[in-house]
């Protein structure tokens, strides 16, 4: 398969070093995870619309509870839209269901005194991660700026943080490069001044070959870059889910492979699950078997593919 595992033997976990002490008594930071050592699995949810969503979404938690997560996290919608949800479902989620829980924090949309309320109200729940990035600039606005009293750059949101909290922050990269960077060079460079400001790991945006990711981690450590990188992986269960993903990820490349079995496949559920479902978990296995310090799972606020993939990969 395209997805083999890379040869180049390189272990994208963090070498060494010892996370910052401080944190709200009892909150687990997923920084001290990664060091521990053994893969850790995750699992990424967004906030609901609707109360049925939420109940849905609580159920999906639960299942995908019993798998044993180290951890889950909760996006915030275009411009911070959410970030009041974001915050609420990650207390919840800690309190409620016993599980340490990320909350996405992002510069879009939102001053720096919006962004300090809700670090202080987290905060003071006692959770204990945040996920620094920039955020998606609005689509009609291609010379976006930040608001004002806001930040442009993710960096400086890693910064404002770790100058007043002690939160675990974790960031985004980009295996194929970000679609706006003017070079992979130029996206290394953005990448390495988030780790500079205080990020301890970083999640990559979802890609579909391993050997993009080991490419990737491998021109990372060699630009000083020394955080664990934690693939971030979807199963694809149909062409259209596919084509969504895609138009979301615009820097990723879809493999032909994959893209002509689930055409075939069209309009056949369970043959397309499928196929969505070996495809991640060989990619997972690649992953793990080279190195890689666990897996992230986008799992759009549904537990069959994941929980499949999980089950595959165990029983491995």
């Amino acid at each position: 398969m395209v997805n083999g595992a890379h040869g180049g033997g390189l272990d994208p976990r963090d070498p060494g070093g010892s996370p910052p002490a401080g944190v709200s008594s009892g909150a687990m930071r997923i920084s001290e995870l990664y060091a521990a050592g053994a893969p850790v699995y995750s699992f990424e949810f967004f906030p609901p619309k609707t109360d049925a969503g939420y109940r849905t979404l609580f159920r999906t938690i639960a299942d995908l509870k019993r798998l044993g997560p180290g951890f889950v996290s909760v996006t915030c919608g275009a411009q911070g839209s959410t970030r009041a949800k974001t915050a609420d479902l990650v207390i919840r989620i800690e309190q409620e269901l016993g599980l340490t829980a990320m909350a996405h924090m992002t510069c879009t949309g939102q001053t720096a005194e919006e962004l300090a309320a809700t670090l202080d109200r987290l905060d003071a729940a006692g959770v204990g991660n945040v996920l620094t990035l920039r955020g998606d600039p609005p689509r009609d606005q291609p010379d976006w700026q930040p608001v004002p009293g806001g930040f442009r750059h993710a960096d400086e949101l890693a910064a404002f943080v770790k100058s007043r909290w002690s939160f675990s922050l974790g960031g985004a990269c980009y295996p194929e490069k970000h679609h706006e960077a003017e070079s992979p060079e130029a996206d290394l460079d953005h990448l390495k001044r988030k780790v500079d400001a205080g990020v301890e790991f970083l999640i990559t945006q979802l890609f579909l070959d391993a050997d993009d990711y080991f490419g990737f981690v491998e021109r990372a450590r060699v630009r000083g870059i020394t955080v664990p990188i934690v693939p971030g992986v979807m199963p694809m269960t149909g062409i259209q889910n596919l084509r969504a993903a895609m138009r979301l990820s615009p820097g990723s490349r879809t493999p032909d492979e994959l893209r002509i079995a689930l055409e075939e496949a069209e309009g056949d559920t369970e043959r397309s699950f499928e196929i969505g479902v070996e495809w991640a978990t060989l990619q997972c296995r690649a992953l793990l078997d080279g190195g890689a310090p666990g897996i992230h799972f986008y799992t759009l606020n549904r537990s069959p593919a994941t929980r499949r993939v999980h089950e595959r990969l165990n029983a491995a």
